[in-house]
């Protein structure tokens, strides 16, 4: 918001027409006498932004949401301007619903499903029902380099999700066939910045937090932005400890023609007694789940992730139309740990339960240049996109487990002895080479635009090349049968139409592509790779954004490869998941003081070309066929400062076979909260109290792509905080 102040009345006038700036409130002057006038608009989410670069999409919603975002190599677009759909969820939501890590804020999407990962405490996603490993994540649009497995959301200044097949943006980066989530570092903003934080999460968990922020220079052009978070105790599931140690830093420059920034980071979770999953792939039933707050794990299960990275930006503006880009990343992680999940074996809970030993170091390096700008043919305007991008990734690994598991009880579970290890892959002291990942490619963009950018076409094409090596355990030698290495061409097109200036209709053809998937134990073929997997998006939909509100309604249609055991018991590309859905997503203030947000995802997520037709219509495996999420802030008046919040989450059933003989149910969670804005001194001080899962419901969340392992719910969790400026 700012103030027009000393222009008559005539000046003022002719400058908000041609600014589309809407008047708030306006004094009116008197013409009999010499006074001034004063008049106080607000910008709109469009001024001042400039798309294709590192600057993020304002954000409206109190601040909460943003209406675009992140489009790998293309930068930042607002997402009325773009034949895609990307949604952004900013700091403020993160402040506002106290979330600990990213899976916290992305539920506030129904187009993402939460996901544990492969038997430890890892977080994945499904995107429009396809799998994002959390370490596939993007980070300022570079791959690979953000910590593994599970993330903080405090050092986090946006979640940026991207919608649909993406291999034009990012690459074959890992997963991510359905969509990609991105994040933005913290970086300081005008205003000075000096916000201490304290938290506590039930059962027993006390949290202390730092974020500093100044800029320095005569034209502020230095900034420094620094987070803290210490974070440990108990959870609300019962003998479930977590700790998390988090420190990042954020340098940036900016002048009129060259903006850098590099960003560094630290962060360690540790999770010990902690609840995984359970094993049903030896039943053919789902069983009750047990109690919210009930812990079917032990003792001596634990994980440490500790992971560092650093990123460095920058772009130069060579003319007003032509600007040079690049970044370059690194990332270094170690995990260690002791997983155990019950394996079930009757429906009264019994269960035997194993143990596996593991270390696993990644290290991984990224890197992006390119070159954008903007010209005229005649009455048609081309900005164009002209980028290469690299990441290379190296993983260590050696694992010890127990191959004969001991009896437990998922309902009632007993303390038990840690089975014995007794087979071993590697040296967990000193683990050896398991695999190298290496992607590669040009992209080549350009948006063509006629009548004032109400008609845009886009055309883009990357060639990509995808190469890998998988080494065996323990000797380090490479496994002949698993390299593999191929390029190709994934071309996109995209058809932007803008009738009204509040409204825009797009439609876009646009393809992924991910390594090979390595053969499992038990296949003939056992550690042969498959073929790149090369999927296709075909997508129409509607966007509307009237400034205190806007949406949108997407159809669209994804085919996956999918990679099974055929009947000679050999693993290969033969078969296909084909989703089909339908999204509805509403944001904004359509009254003062009332806040929504709402979204809701229709999903058909059919098996086709699978083996002798066997599963052939069958639902894909964890796939719901609707999720639907209503947040709603209501400023309760007359106390000022006082707003009432509710998050409401619907699932529904999901199969966990493919045979679609075993299903989880549906699930309806609510969470409710308050938050109360107060000075103390002039400074800002805000109270947060939050209750999760209210009703305390006991319900299976998700079950993983192959229908091993189903995950149970978090328990009714009590959360305050406060935050104070100064």
């Amino acid at each position: 918001m700012f103030a027009a102040r000393r222009f008559n009345r005539t000046l003022l006038a002719v400058f908000i027409s041609a600014a589309g700036l809407p008047a708030v409130a306006a004094t009116q002057p008197d013409t009999s006498k010499n006074t001034e006038a004063t008049m106080t608009v607000v910008a709109t989410p469009e001024n001042n932004f400039n798309p294709g670069g590192d600057e993020l999409v304002p954000a409206y919603l109190d601040g909460q949401i943003a209406n675009g975002g992140r489009m790998g190599m293309l930068g930042q677009q607002n997402a009325m301007d773009v034949p895609f759909n990307v949604v952004g969820f900013t700091s403020k939501m993160i402040e506002d619903q106290q979330a600990k890590t990213i899976a916290d804020v992305v539920r506030n999407d129904a187009t993402v499903q939460n996901v544990q990962g492969y038997g430890n405490f890892g977080e994945s996603y499904r995107i429009r029902g396809f799998q994002l490993d959390g370490d596939d994540m993007t980070l300022g649009g570079l791959a690979g380099i953000m910590p593994r497995q599970v993330i903080s959301a405090n050092m986090v200044d946006r979640v940026e999700v991207f919608k649909g097949a993406n291999a034009l943006m990012n690459g074959a980066a890992g997963t991510g066939v359905g969509g990609m989530i991105n994040l933005e570092p913290k970086h300081a903003d005008d205003l000075p910045l000096t916000r201490l934080g304290v938290d506590y999460t039930s059962a027993s968990q006390i949290g202390t937090s730092l974020d500093a922020g100044r800029r320095f220079g005569d034209d502020n052009q230095f900034g420094a932005r620094v987070n803290l978070l210490q974070r440990e105790g108990d959870t609300a599931v019962h003998g479930e400890k977590r700790r998390t140690t988090v420190a990042s830093v954020g340098l940036d420059y900016r002048s009129d023609r060259l903006r850098s920034s590099l960003d560094m980071g630290y962060q360690k979770q540790t999770f010990h007694g902690g609840r995984i999953g359970v094993n049903v792939s030896g039943v053919d039933f789902i069983p009750e789940a047990p109690s919210a707050t009930h812990n079917t794990s032990q003792k001596w299960v634990y994980s440490d992730l500790e992971s560092q990275f650093a990123m460095l930006r920058g772009e130069f503006d060579m003319t007003d139309n032509w600007t040079l880009y690049g970044g370059v990343g690194t990332q270094h992680s170690h995990e260690s740990g002791a997983y155990g999940s019950p394996k079930l074996t009757d429906a009264d809970g019994s269960a035997t339960m194993g143990r596996m030993d593991v270390t696993n170091i990644n290290d991984a390096y990224s890197g992006m240049f390119g070159i954008r700008g903007k010209f005229d043919t005649g009455f048609v305007n081309h900005k164009v996109n002209l980028g290469y991008s690299a990441t290379s990734q190296r993983h260590k690994a050696a694992y010890d487990m127990a191959l004969t598991g001991v009896p437990t009880n998922i309902y009632d579970t007993p303390a038990i002895t840690s089975p014995e290890l007794n087979f071993a892959g590697g040296d967990l002291d000193d683990p050896g080479m398991r695999g190298r990942t290496r992607t590669q490619g040009i992209l080549l963009t350009d948006t063509l635009g006629v009548l004032d950018d109400k008609v845009q076409l886009t055309l883009g094409t990357r060639h990509q090349k995808v190469v890998t090596r998988e080494y065996n355990y323990g000797t380090a030698t490479e496994n002949t049968d698993a390299r593999f290495g191929e390029s190709r061409w994934t071309p996109a097109v995209g058809l932007m139409v803008k009738p009204w200036q509040h409204i825009s209709l797009y439609a876009n053809h646009i393809e992924s592509l991910q390594p090979g998937s390595a053969a499992p134990r038990g296949a003939v073929n056992y550690g042969s790779t498959t073929d790149v997997i090369h999927s296709k998006q075909n997508e129409v939909g509607v966007k509307f954004d009237y400034q205190r509100f806007g949406g949108s309604l997407a159809l669209y249609e994804i085919k996956l490869p999918s990679a099974v055991l055929n009947a000679n018991n050999a693993y290969m590309l033969d078969g296909e998941q084909r989703n089909r859905g339908l999204e509805v997503n509403l944001f904004g203030e359509p009254v003062l003081g009332l806040r929504v947000n709402g979204s809701a995802s229709w999903i058909d997520a059919k098996l086709t070309k699978t083996a002798n037709g066997t599963s052939d219509g069958n639902n894909a495996v964890g796939v719901p066929s609707y999720n639907m999420v209503l947040g709603v802030e209501y400023d309760i008046k007359p106390v000022e400062g006082l707003t009432a919040t509710a998050l409401v989450n619907h699932n529904g059933a999901q199969y966990a076979n493919t045979a679609n003989t075993k299903k989880l149910d549906s699930y309806t969670t609510l969470d409710l909260g308050v938050r109360y804005s107060m000075k103390v001194q002039e400074n800002d001080m805000v109270w947060r109290v939050g209750v999760d899962n209210v009703t305390n419901e006991d319900y299976w969340a998700s079950v993983d792509n192959s229908g091993t392992y189903i995950y149970q719910g978090q328990p009714r969790t009590l959360k305050v905080s406060m935050s104070y400026d100064f």
